[in-house]
């Protein structure tokens, strides 16, 4: 299941954004800006975003039952899937249309110095919730560049929190340049070019967050080092010729299924088999607690027997 580290994360994103969007409306009020309308809208789509995030982390930890043998540890990764579509069709939508019908209609330009301060505010808010989400990102980083550690992420609870947090920096960033250009020059048209860029971020990053939350929902495996360590244990174990196939899927975030088909060393009567699978089972937990459900099939029994079978 998502661990303690992930519900701190989640709380401080949704602190900051709530912040943050009360006083992005409360400047967009006074001075009409489309861009600081496109960054409130933008807030409070993160801000119900981390709250489904915290759904999911509820609904994921209900115990296995007859329907779902396996528990719900999925329904975490089907909850980010919403907030990928949400950030996707809300907040990068109505960016965008903000965007396009200040272009269309463009407002006279104010006085922005409710834009700076509340913009500078936002810029310290989103830095104090990425820097929580970074440390809680990095541990699980290892070696991996940025990218290939989200690609291989088993809690999306996290690696969304960081992508969030830095498209919200990166927009927070644009809408600045396109307040300042268009006072600058005396241009309305920058501020909606700001709040159509805004909306392009959000829609690449729910693509993303979309695309590596689908690979978990449908099924994904275990990643590569764990899979190496339970071929590497089980080949340690006496009485194991050969490991033929390791079968993994990855049910939550610290939850493994396990199928792993095994060659026996033909002179093993049935009860050291059966001894031979318990310690591995006590091995494999102990080396890797996340792996719940072990299935071990002992190919080398079916052969076993048609020679036997032959023989008579």
């Amino acid at each position: 299941m998502a661990t303690d580290s992930s519900n701190k994360t989640i709380f401080a994103a949704m602190g900051a954004n709530l912040a943050i969007a009360i006083t992005k409306f409360i400047a967009a009020a006074i001075t009409g800006s489309s861009a600081m309308i496109s960054e409130g809208i933008h807030s409070v789509v993160d801000t119900g975003d981390q709250l489904l995030l915290l759904l999911g982390i509820r609904m994921s930890q209900k115990p296995a039952d007859d329907r779902h043998p396996f528990g719900y540890g999925q329904e975490l990764y089907f909850w980010t899937l919403i907030v990928a579509i949400l950030i996707f069709a809300i907040g990068g939508g109505m960016s965008i249309y903000e965007g396009i019908t200040h272009l269309i209609n463009p407002s006279p330009l104010k006085d922005p110095m409710w834009n700076y301060i509340v913009l500078g505010m936002a810029i310290l808010f989103e830095g104090f919730s990425w820097t929580v989400a970074l440390k809680e990102f990095l541990p699980t980083k290892g070696k991996q560049s940025f990218w290939q550690a989200i690609k291989n992420s088993k809690d999306p609870t996290v690696f969304t929190i960081l992508v969030e947090d830095s498209a919200a920096i990166l927009g927070l960033i644009v809408a600045l340049l396109g307040i300042f250009l268009g006072h600058l020059f005396n241009n309305v048209y920058f501020d909606g070019i700001a709040s159509i860029v805004i909306g392009i971020i959000l829609a690449i990053v729910a693509i993303v967050l979309a695309k590596e939350s689908k690979g978990l929902l449908v099924g994904e495996s275990a990643n590569p080092q764990t899979i190496s360590n339970i071929r590497s244990l089980s080949k340690t174990e006496p009485g194991v010729k050969e490991v033929m196939r390791v079968l993994t899927m990855q049910l939550a975030p610290q939850e493994v299924l396990l199928n792993l088909e095994i060659q026996f060393s033909k002179n093993l009567t049935g009860e050291e088999i059966a001894l031979t699978v318990e310690s591995l089972e006590a091995k494999l937990r102990q080396h890797h607690p996340e792996i719940k459900q072990i299935f071990i099939e002992a190919k080398s029994l079916a052969a076993t027997r048609q020679s036997s079978q032959s023989s008579e």
